[in-house]
């Protein structure tokens, strides 16, 4: 029976593992298919960096604008509770990419990235809201 537990435990290990990368900055990339159901949860926070044409275009359910290229980006997140886990995407995920260092900074520790953008999530067939 313990074989069985233990067994079981490695292979669902390994099925998240799959799932999910840690990147060099320490925040978690998910698949789209993670990064939806992670979404249930109430207590965090959706921050879309895109600019605010490219969010009228398309976003997932409850994400907050803050643009990246905006001069008022840190401010924005400075608004935010740092003890939330946040989840963060762009169109492709070189923006997140790059926003990380500025959530750790400014004293996030759960950070979780849309792996591809909303590029991937459109393409594994995920809803978007628009405007």
């Amino acid at each position: 029976m313990n074989r069985l537990f233990f067994l079981s435990c490695f292979i669902f290990t390994i099925f998240i593992a799959s799932c999910q990368s840690i990147s060099n900055d320490n925040s978690i990339k998910l698949s789209p298919e993670v990064f939806k159901d992670s979404l249930s949860n109430a207590n965090i926070q959706l921050i879309d960096v895109r600019t605010l044409k490219e969010f009228r275009s398309g976003y997932i359910s409850n994400a907050l604008n803050i643009n990246y290229n905006s001069e008022k980006f840190t401010d924005s997140l400075e608004l935010l509770d740092t003890k939330k886990p946040v989840y963060i995407y762009c169109r492709s995920g070189k923006r997140s990419a790059r926003s990380i260092s500025i959530f750790k900074e400014l004293g996030f520790n759960e950070i979780y990235e849309l792996e591809g953008g909303i590029i991937n999530w459109r393409k594994a067939g995920l809803k978007v809201e628009s405007n």
